[in-house]
């Protein structure tokens, strides 16, 4: 497989940051969790789902990765919601209304809810997966199961607006410093977003890997649209940390997350943690 290289020149960027946000859990188990798991003969286990969106951002500008699920569709779905994406926006001093650029990663109801708290913002997403979520095969209960209808509509009704601009190719630049790059496996456009910050490149994996233990296991998830690309995703991210060993891996539902990083409030460690530069006090 030819893998694109993650390798970039860092950006002179003026105080940036990744900002991961925490706004919901719920809790699983492994044999839900990941595909075929009587294949590891190993006992079932109790394990936490952790729900992020993210935020980048520098003196210049802001920028969205996902937009979560609102506390009505956490419920309907008996996720636990633990802060509504708006009301954690205005806690760490975001407008949504002024957020200028905002990256879909994929269209599951938990990465693709809230588009109308972004009235001004160009939306980024895979070609492959806006085309097939507007096709018949999307429709089948395996895959919709995993979407909202009402989530869709709104992408499409983006899209007619001319909102949407639609990605192709394996590796597109979002901005000079940010790549996205297609990885599929777990949607048919799934998203992998690397951020080049001072500290090393940050890979935000989103469900490209749910957990630590996929990467460092081989252990696919269980909602999967192509088990071989999925697998090939995996030698992807591990190229990437190959290529560059200061790379640090994001992966999109990890409880272990919130303990790898900084706070943003010291006084609540379980909103939202940072990589890089503090520029605010939540």
């Amino acid at each position: 497989m030819n893998t694109p290289s993650a390798v970039a020149v860092k950006p002179d960027w003026i105080d940036p940051e990744v900002i991961i946000v925490r706004y919901g859990t719920r809790q699983t188990t492994k044999s839900e969790c990941y595909y075929n798991f009587r294949a590891y003969r190993e006992p079932d286990s109790e394990i936490t789902m952790d729900y992020f969106f993210w935020i980048f951002r520098n003196a210049e500008q802001t920028i969205v990765i996902d937009t979560g699920f609102s506390p009505e569709a956490a419920i309907a779905r008996r996720r636990q919601p633990l802060v509504a994406p708006a009301d954690a926006l205005a806690r760490l001093g975001i407008d949504p209304a002024e957020v200028k650029l905002l990256v879909l990663t994929h269209a599951h109801y938990d990465h693709a809810g809230n588009l109308g708290l972004y009235p001004n913002a160009k939306i980024v997403m895979s070609r492959n997966e806006f085309d097939f979520w507007a096709s018949d095969m999307s429709q089948r209960p395996q895959y919709a199961h995993h979407i909202d209808p009402l989530d869709i509509q709104r992408i499409q009704a983006l899209a007619d607006a001319g909102r949407i601009t639609l990605l192709d190719g394996p590796r597109n630049t979002l901005i000079p410093g940010i790549e996205l790059y297609e990885v599929g496996g777990h949607t048919p456009g799934q998203l992998a977003v690397v951020v080049q910050m001072p500290e090393g490149p940050v890979i935000l994996a989103s469900d490209a890997i749910h957990y630590y233990e996929e990467l460092e296991q081989d252990r696919p998830f269980a909602v999967l649209d192509s088990l071989a690309a999925m697998y090939q995703g995996y030698a992807q991210i591990r190229q990437w940390q190959k290529e560059q060993p200061d790379a640090v891996v994001i992966p999109g539902h990890d409880p272990d997350v919130m303990h790898r990083f900084a706070p943003v409030d010291p006084n609540d460690p379980s909103f939202a943690v940072r990589i890089g530069s503090p520029r605010m006090s939540a």
